[in-house]
């Protein structure tokens, strides 16, 4: 009887231990963007001289080039802003989550006719869905201006609508916004609420059909363009760098902040708090750090070792499953952007404000080196340590 009493006081103590330590979440879905390419490139000029050979058109990588490429580097979800149906068809039975984007040129016919929003899922969704994970459907992609928002809610509906009139039930519809054109500050987060008018008119209303379908607030969120235009930003804050000065406070919360990609996310759920939706579930559609810029003296931290160092750290910090301050569970998904670098990225440079964000080469070869297989199993520890001291003790029971 000692003995038992000896083994439950251990047991309680072992417990009240293992409760007490902090215990991290689920890790993060991590996807990737792929945009496919023009079939042809931007006209050229030949200065006058017609006997220039016309250069020829870039090589498309086959869509299941693509799809294996995904595989092995193991992305659990990929988006297609131009989703082409034969590059859907090439993630058949690949178990890896698709987002499709529709092109703000379709909102107002979507807004107005239910019938078109059939049409675009039976050519983009019905032949492949379920052997192509089909999850979710962005309408529309950061449709801010003035000639696109009064059709964005409209549309949204229409392709709700037009899925559950094709029975599809399982494939959510949401939007795509930018956070620096939606959100007032990413400093202090618990200061941030959603920008005037479009919080009111717009975001606000989404919300609440997003919590009635149970669907996802789709955000673009670079800690790249922020630390660019806050230059008290520091550096490493940015790369999830560790450092004397790489923090700041929210006073309002007690909070410290140790990078800035929390502190963009944080400000989206204070904005979701604000307009009553805090719940909602939180998807980063884009995120990265460009390899190089169109004017690199002007942007030298868009370079090719800052682009590797913020992707790792990101992937190590989503796949610790420790979350937000704000969010223990942080954001749902999380997608890179961009897969593939331009087939040439000196003429995309060439546009002003260009940047390279691909992550693999045009041959599809590897740009940078990291792991996206070595999600964190912290968010089980405890409850493994729970099941061995209960095993053990039931096995001592047993034996007395």
């Amino acid at each position: 009887m000692e003995a038992l009493l000896k083994l439950s006081v251990l047991l309680l103590l072992s417990l009240s231990s293992i409760l007490s330590a902090p215990i991290a979440t689920a890790a993060a879905v991590i996807g990737v963007t792929y945009t496919s390419p023009l079939t042809s490139p931007p006209p050229t000029s030949t200065g006058g001289n017609s006997s220039l050979p016309t250069p020829p058109p870039p090589q498309r990588a086959r869509p299941e080039a693509i799809a294996a490429v995904v595989c092995d580097l193991r992305f659990g979800a990929v988006r297609l802003p131009q989703p082409d149906p034969n590059l859907i068809r090439a993630f058949t039975f690949t178990n890896t989550s698709l987002l499709l984007s529709i092109p703000n040129a379709l909102l107002a016919p979507l807004a107005s006719n239910r019938t078109l929003a059939v049409h675009w899922l039976h050519v983009h969704v019905l032949p492949f869905y379920p052997r192509s994970k089909i999850a979710a459907i962005s309408v529309g992609e950061d449709a801010v201006a003035a000639s696109e928002l009064p059709f964005l809610l409209p549309a949204i509906r229409n392709v709700h609508l037009a899925l559950r009139d094709i029975g599809i039930r399982s494939i959510s519809v949401s939007t795509t916004f930018s956070f620096i054109n939606i959100v007032t500050t990413a400093f202090p987060p618990s200061a941030a609420t959603f920008k005037e008018p479009i919080g009111e008119a717009v975001i606000k209303p989404l919300l609440q059909f997003l919590e009635d379908t149970n669907s996802s607030f789709l955000v673009n969120l670079y800690p790249y363009n922020m630390y660019r235009l806050h230059f008290q930003i520091p550096l490493g804050l940015a790369l999830f760098q560790e450092g004397s000065f790489n923090f700041r406070d929210d006073f309002a919360t007690g909070v410290r902040y140790r990078n800035l990609f929390d502190m963009m996310v944080d400000s989206v759920v204070a904005s979701l708090a604000v307009a009553g939706h805090e719940s909602i579930p939180l998807v980063v559609v884009e995120t990265g750090w460009p390899s190089s810029a169109a004017d690199g003296n002007a942007e030298s931290d868009a370079n090719p070792a800052y682009a590797e160092l913020y992707l790792k750290s990101l992937v190590a910090h989503l796949n610790s499953g420790k979350g937000t301050p704000l969010r223990k569970e942080g954001v749902a998904q999380a997608y890179i952007y961009e897969l593939v670098e331009e087939a040439d990225p000196k003429q995309q440079l060439q546009q002003q404000g260009a940047h390279n964000w691909g992550i693999l080469y045009p041959n599809m070869s590897k740009k940078y080196h990291f792991d996206l297989s070595s999600a964190s199993k912290n968010g089980t520890i405890a409850s493994g340590r729970l099941l061995l001291l209960f095993s053990i003790a039931l096995s001592y029971l047993l034996f007395l």
